[in-house]
């Protein structure tokens, strides 16, 4: 119990849980874009994929509960860090190029973090929240993603927000837990960079192929 306190007691520790939270969010949303892509296939590997994860919809509910404590702890330590940080330098200053240098998604973090929330939010409603005793969750997309109007540019630029966030987040996630090495931190920037494409194109490219497609 007491190396709990000194993790979320140090600033240190704070980044810690801020980094391992951040890569376990990266991995989910790694294995949401893989569950999503299935909708290529058609409507019935898309249905196929949604009746697996009701079939196991114990297991899904433990994990979405771990996800809002993990966003809930990353989002706390993101705030206290960002504000912490704001009162030791009020002022703008370097950073050192060895450390990443400042990147797109390293000066606008806390802000890309809130426009997620959001994005979340809406993203829930919108999706999760609704009644499917009579549609299916591939109806609820099409119906969404129909016209390329208010929901689809939403939906586009949400997942663009998500990109440059976790272009950062990812590389420095890894850099706070101790992978800080020259051999190796170039290799896992370009990583970092490629997985937010990725995620990126793969997330985007949905509403487009149904609008395309429907």
């Amino acid at each position: 119990m007491n190396w709990l306190v000194k993790t979320f007691s140090s600033s240190i520790g704070k980044k810690q849980v801020q980094a391992v939270t951040g890569l376990l969010f990266c991995l989910f949303i790694a294995v949401h874009l893989m569950g999503n892509l299935t909708i290529y296939a058609g409507k019935e590997s898309f249905l196929s994929y949604v009746d697996h994860l009701h079939s196991v919809e114990a297991l899904v509910t433990v994990a979405e509960f771990g996800l809002i404590f993990f966003a809930v702890l990353h989002i706390g330590m993101g705030l206290y860090l960002f504000l912490e940080n704001r009162r030791a330098r009020p002022v703008a200053y370097a950073v050192d190029k060895s450390a990443g240098g400042r990147t797109i998604g390293s000066r606008t973090g806390p802000y890309t973090g809130a426009l997620i929330l959001v994005f979340v939010i809406f993203h829930l409603i919108r999706f999760r929240f609704v009644d499917k005793m009579t549609i299916n969750d591939f109806t609820i997309l099409s119906n969404t993603f129909a016209e390329f109007g208010f929901w689809t540019l939403f939906y586009i630029a949400g997942v663009i927000v998500v990109a440059v966030h976790v272009s950062h987040g990812f590389w420095s996630g890894f850099q706070t837990l101790g992978l800080n090495h020259p051999k190796y931190m170039p290799f896992v920037e370009r990583l970092g960079i490629i997985f937010s494409l990725i995620i990126g194109i793969g997330f985007a490219s949905i509403p487009v192929f149904l609008f395309l497609s429907l």
